[in-house]
């Protein structure tokens, strides 16, 4: 399994919100790319990269993701208000490893089909969670969708994975549902990203014992929680991946 930082953007800098609460920001750094190469230079191979202000439509850090999706020595995973095909096709260009899709995946099942055979294995679908029910734009609204039932709709997909965010524990440091995501990962032949209340290297550990291929470590790497150390040393590098160079 292989352990992503959370680099999340919010009015150009480098943020942290409780719950996803914009009212909530817990952590804020004025200097993402210092921030991003920091985790870099700790050892850590992916990075996930979500624009905050794209995915409440109130903005862009659009030349923050540019420049971070072009770091080298890196994988970059890039999120947030990712909505048309030419969003996704110019971060690839750009230098993402892969590009996340929630919102427009959710309502055009033909479009999420297009993303992913047109980039094969290169496109993660964000499923967003609050008990089996899966969220919209930036968790503000039920999709209408049920967890089981988007597992199944996306089955055959050439999918790189999905990212399923615990919305009630995210930013909050409770720690994670282990039985739950256990059952997730069993209910899908995707590989699976577990984020969402992630609060000691326990808790990576029981998501890599749970199945899942991947986990996002936000809030427990920036407020100390987990030490970044042994948790690349464990978890950071990623042999599966061409980085950039």
């Amino acid at each position: 399994m292989i352990a992503a930082p959370a680099v999340d953007l919010r009015g150009g800098r480098c943020v942290q919100l409780e719950g996803g609460d914009p009212s909530k920001e817990r952590v804020a750094l004025a200097d993402p790319i210092a921030v991003a190469e920091s985790w870099v230079a700790r050892g850590f191979d992916v990075l996930h990269v979500v624009d905050l202000d794209a995915a409440l439509g109130s903005g862009n850090n659009g030349e923050v993701v540019a420049r971070l999706a072009a770091l080298s020595g890196v994988s970059v995973q890039v999120g947030g208000g990712i909505r048309s095909t030419e969003a996704v096709d110019d971060h690839l260009v750009t230098g993402a490893a892969r590009v996340i899709v929630g919102t427009r995946a959710l309502e055009d099942e033909d479009w999420l089909r297009g993303m992913a055979e047109r980039h094969p294995g290169r496109v993660l679908l964000a499923a967003d969670v609050r008990g089996d029910r899966v969220q919209a734009r930036g968790w503000t609204e039920d999709s209408g969708w049920l967890l089981d039932e988007l597992f199944r709709r996306v089955a055959e997909l050439p999918l790189a994975g999905i990212l399923v965010t615990d919305v009630g524990r995210e930013g909050r440091l409770t720690g994670i549902d282990r039985e739950w995501l256990g059952r997730v990962v069993s209910r899908t032949t995707h590989p699976i990203w577990a984020s969402g209340g992630i609060e000691s290297i326990d808790d990576v550990r029981a998501a890599d014992e749970a199945g899942a291929a991947g986990a996002v470590i936000g809030m427990a790497l920036y407020t100390g929680r987990i030490d970044p150390a042994e948790l690349a040393e464990e978890f950071g590098r990623d042999t599966s991946e061409a980085r950039n160079e």
